[in-house]
C-alpha cells in the first residue's frame, strides 16, 4: 500500500471522483430518467479523474479539466457518428488514439487528460448506433466535467504546489548570497538546490516543458540557475581545501559582485511578477572583464599572466556567463517575443519565432521512429484500432471493455505488459465471481444497487491504485456491475462478458507489445545516446575553428545537437520508468551522456560569444587545439560505437595541456578553451569507464 503523500493524493482523488460521478449519475438516472446522460455523467469523472493524470492541485486541475470539455464534446460527437460502421470507427480510433497519445510532446498539462479523452471516444464509438442520443451524451459529459472541476476546487483541493518561479527565485537568491560571500552558503546546500531544480523533482503541473516560448525560456533559465549553483558549490568546496589559493583577484571580485546583484534582482523580480533586470549591465561587465584579462596576460610585469589566476578567472567567467544566460532567458519568458533575434541566435533561437513554428518544431522533431513518444503513440493507436476491429467484428457485448483493457494494461515493454495482464486477469476473475454472486443475490432490487454504488466506488477508487493492478481490476468490475445493473436489466452474464472482453483486450495488448518495440526504451536509449555523442563530437572542432578564425567568432550550428538531446532525454526518462528487468544488456552512465551534451552545447554557444578571436595564436598552441578537438571527436565516436556494438574496452586518453606561452594576448582564451576541453575529456572518460555489456 502506498504510504505518505502519494496515498493522500489517491484518497483525495477518489473522494472527488466518487462525489462528482455519483451526483451526476443519480441526478440523470433517477431524477431526469436519462440513462444515456447518466452513463456519460458517471464515466466522465472516472475517465478524467482516475484514468488521467491531471497535474497540479485545486484550481489548476479544475482549469485543465474544464479545458478538456471542448475536446471531449468533439470526441463524443465523432464517436457517435462513426459507431454505425466498424471500419469508420476503427479508422477514427487509429487517428484519435495516435493524436491523443502523441500529445505528450506538449508536456504534462496537455498530455495528462489524454487517456480520459480516449475513454470518452471509446464509449461513444461502440454500438448501438444511436445519433438521437447525442444530445444526452454531450449533456452528461458537460455535467461530469463541471462536477469534477467543482470537486477539485472545493472538495479536498489539497495544498498548493510550489510554483517553478518560486523555486527559481529561492535558487537565485541563495546563489546571490553565495556569490557575494563563498563562505556564507555551504556547498551541500547549493547542491541540494541544484537537485531540487531538476524537472523530475518539480511538481508536474509546474514543469516548463511545453513547446511555447514561455516554457522554453523558463526551462533555459532553470537550467542556467542549476549551473550557477553547481559552479558556486564547486568553487566553495575548492576554497575550503587547506592548500586553497587566494580566493579571488580584483577583476574576479568585481564580476562576482555583479553576478550576485543580478541573481538577487532576478529573484526579487520573480517574486514580484515583474520584468527582470536588463542583461546589458552584466554583459558589459563580462566584456570589460575579458578586455582587462588580455593586456594583463601580455604584460610580463603583471601577475595576471599567472596560469593559476587565469584558470580561477575562467571559473568566474563561466559563472557570469551562466548568469547572463539566465537573466536573458528570463527576460524572454516575461516580455515575450522580440522583434529581432537575440544574439547569439544559436543560444536563444526560439526568442523571435512565432508560437506556431515552435509547436511545429516540437511535433516535427518527434515525428520519427527514433522518438519513444512516437513509438508509444503508434503502439497504442494500433492496439486500440485492432481491439475496436475485433470487438466490432465479433460483436462482443460491452466491447468497449476490450479497448479499455488495451488502454489501461499496455506498457512500454512486452514483459511489463505481461506482468500487468497476469495480475489483471486474476483480479477480474475474482471480481467477476463476486459481481456475479452479487447480481444473483440482489436480482432487480435497484435500490440496493443504488445504495452500494457510492461506497463501492469510494473503496475501489481509494484502495485499487494503492493495492495494485489485481485489486484495481477486481474492484472496478464490481463498480461497473453495480452501475450497469441500474441502467439496464442485468444478470450474472455481465461478469462473464467482462472477463471475455478483458482477456481479449489483454491478448491484443500483448500482441501489439510483442510486435511493436517490445524492448521499450532499452535499445532506443542506446541509439539516441550514441547519436547524441556523435553530434556533440562534431561541435568540438567546429567551436575550436570558430575561436581560431581571423574574424569575430560566431557559434557553430547547435540546433541538430539540441534535437538529438531532446530525443535522448525522452528515451532516458522512459528507460528509467521501466522495470529493472528491462535494463538488461548495456549498463552505462546515461545521465552522464546528457551532462556532457549540455556542457558541450553550452560551450559551443558561449565561447565564441565572449572570447576574443585567436588569429595570432602561437603555432604549437594552435596545433594543440585542433589535435585535441579531433581526439575528443574520435573518443566520442568510439564510445558511441560501444553503445551499439560489443567490443573491447579502449582505455581513455588524457590530453596533455596546451603549450602555453608565458605572456601572450591569446593566453586567457587558450586557458578558457583548455578548461572546456579538459572537462569534456574528463566526462567522456567517466562515461567510457561506466560502460558494461552483458553478452
Amino acid at each position: 500500500m502506498t504510504p505518505g503523500p502519494a496515498g493522500a493524493v489517491v484518497l483525495r482523488r477518489s473522494i472527488q471522483v466518487t462525489c462528482s460521478a455519483s451526483v451526476g449519475f443519480y441526478a440523470f438516472l433517477y431524477g431526469l430518467q436519462q440513462p444515456a446522460a447518466a452513463l456519460y455523467a458517471l464515466f466522465t469523472p472516472i475517465a478524467l479523474g482516475l484514468l488521467s493524470t491531471i497535474p497540479g492541485t485545486g484550481r489548476q486541475q479544475a482549469w485543465i479539466t474544464l479545458g478538456t470539455l471542448p475536446f471531449g464534446v468533439v470526441l463524443v460527437a465523432l464517436g457517435t457518428a462513426l459507431a454505425g460502421s466498424t471500419a469508420a470507427a476503427v479508422g477514427g480510433m487509429l487517428i484519435v488514439g495516435f493524436l491523443l497519445t502523441f500529445s505528450v510532446v506538449a508536456g504534462p498539462r496537455t498530455a495528462g487528460p489524454a487517456p480520459g479523452l480516449q475513454l470518452l471516444y471509446i464509449l461513444a464509438c461502440f454500438p448501438p448506433y444511436a445519433p438521437q442520443t447525442l444530445g444526452a451524451r454531450l449533456t452528461g459529459v458537460a455535467v461530469g466535467v463541471a462536477l469534477l472541476a467543482l470537486c477539485q476546487v472545493f472538495v479536498l483541493s489539497g495544498p498548493p504546489a510550489t510554483s517553478f518561479r518560486i523555486l527559481l527565485a529561492d535558487t537565485l537568491e541563495t546563489a546571490a548570497a553565495a556569490a557575494a560571500d563563498p563562505t556564507r552558503v555551504p556547498a551541500a546546500r547549493l547542491r541540494e538546490l541544484s537537485e531540487g531544480m531538476r524537472l523530475s523533482q518539480v511538481p508536474p503541473g509546474e514543469r516548463p516543458t511545453g513547446p511555447g516560448r514561455r516554457d522554453r525560456a523558463l526551462a533555459q533559465t532553470g537550467a542556467a540557475a542549476r549551473r550557477i549553483v553547481d559552479q558556486l558549490a564547486s568553487q566553495s568546496a575548492a576554497s575550503m581545501t587547506p592548500d586553497a589559493p587566494p580566493r579571488t583577484d580584483r577583476p574576479s571580485a568585481a564580476l562576482r559582485e555583479r553576478v550576485a546583484r543580478t541573481c538577487k534582482d532576478m529573484g526579487a523580480a520573480l517574486r514580484a511578477g515583474e520584468p527582470p533586470p536588463a542583461a546589458d549591465a552584466l554583459e558589459k561587465a563580462i566584456r570589460h572583464f575579458q578586455a582587462e584579462r588580455t593586456p594583463r596576460a601580455a604584460d610580463p610585469a603583471d601577475p595576471g599572466a599567472d596560469t593559476g589566476v587565469l584558470r580561477r578567472q575562467a571559473a568566474v567567467l563561466t559563472l557570469a556567463e551562466s548568469t547572463w544566460i539566465a537573466v536573458t532567458a528570463l527576460g524572454v519568458a516575461v516580455v515575450g517575443r522580440g522583434s529581432a533575434p537575440l544574439p547569439p541566435r544559436e543560444l536563444f533561437w526560439y526568442a523571435d519565432l512565432p508560437t506556431t513554428r515552435l509547436w511545429a518544431r516540437r511535433i516535427a522533431g518527434n515525428a520519427t521512429h527514433r522518438s519513444v513518444w512516437f513509438q508509444n503513440a503508434v503502439r497504442v493507436a494500433c492496439g486500440l484500432a485492432l481491439a475496436r476491429l475485433v470487438a466490432g467484428t465479433l460483436d462482443l457485448a460491452h466491447g468497449f471493455w476490450v479497448l479499455l483493457a488495451v488502454l489501461t494494461l499496455g506498457r512500454t515493454t512486452v514483459g511489463a505488459t505481461w506482468r500487468a495482464v497476469r495480475q489483471a486477469m486474476v483480479g477480474n476473475l475474482v471480481g467477476a465471481v463476486a459481481a456475479g454472486a452479487l447480481l444473483i443475490a440482489l436480482g432487480r432490487h435497484l435500490d440496493a444497487y443504488a445504495v452500494l454504488l457510492v461506497p463501492g466506488m469510494l473503496i475501489a477508487f481509494a484502495l485499487g491504485p494503492r493495492l495494485g493492478i489485481a485489486y484495481a481490476q477486481g474492484l472496478f468490475t464490481l463498480v461497473v456491475s453495480l452501475a450497469f445493473a441500474q441502467i439496464t436489466p442485468t444478470t450474472w452474464r455481465l461478469s462473464e462478458a467482462r472477463i471475455v472482453d478483458v482477456v481479449t483486450g489483454s491478448v491484443i495488448g500483448l500482441l501489439c507489445g510483442l510486435l511493436a518495440w517490445p524492448a521499450g526504451a532499452r535499445r532506443e536509449v542506446r541509439r539516441t545516446m550514441a547519436s547524441l555523442l556523435r553530434s556533440c563530437g562534431t561541435l568540438v572542432p567546429a567551436t575550436v575553428e570558430a575561436l581560431l578564425a581571423s574574424t569575430a567568432p560566431s557559434p557553430p550550428a547547435t540546433l541538430p545537437t539540441l534535437h538529438h538531446l531532446r530525443l535522448a532525454e525522452a528515451a532516458y526518462a522512459q528507460f528509467r520508468s521501466e522495470p529493472p528487468a528491462a535494463w538488461e544488456g548495456m549498463q552505462a552512465d546515461w545521465h552522464g551522456v546528457l551532462i556532457v551534451a549540455y556542457h558541450t552545447v553550452l560551450g559551443a554557444q558561449r565561447l565564441p560569444c565572449f572570447e576574443a578571436p585567436l588569429p595570432d595564436v602561437p603555432p604549437d598552441a594552435e596545433a594543440w587545439a585542433r589535435r585535441t578537438a579531433a581526439e575528443l571527436t574520435a573518443d566520442a565516436d568510439r564510445i558511441a560505437a560501444r553503445f551499439t556494438t560489443v567490443e573491447g574496452h579502449a582505455p581513455g586518453r588524457r590530453p596533455p595541456g596546451p603549450p602555453l606561452p608565458e605572456q601572450h594576448a591569446a593566453l586567457p582564451t587558450l586557458i578558457d578553451l583548455e578548461v572546456w576541453l579538459t572537462d569534456i575529456d574528463r566526462q567522456l572518460t567517466r562515461i567510457e569507464d561506466s560502460v558494461r555489456l552483458k553478452t
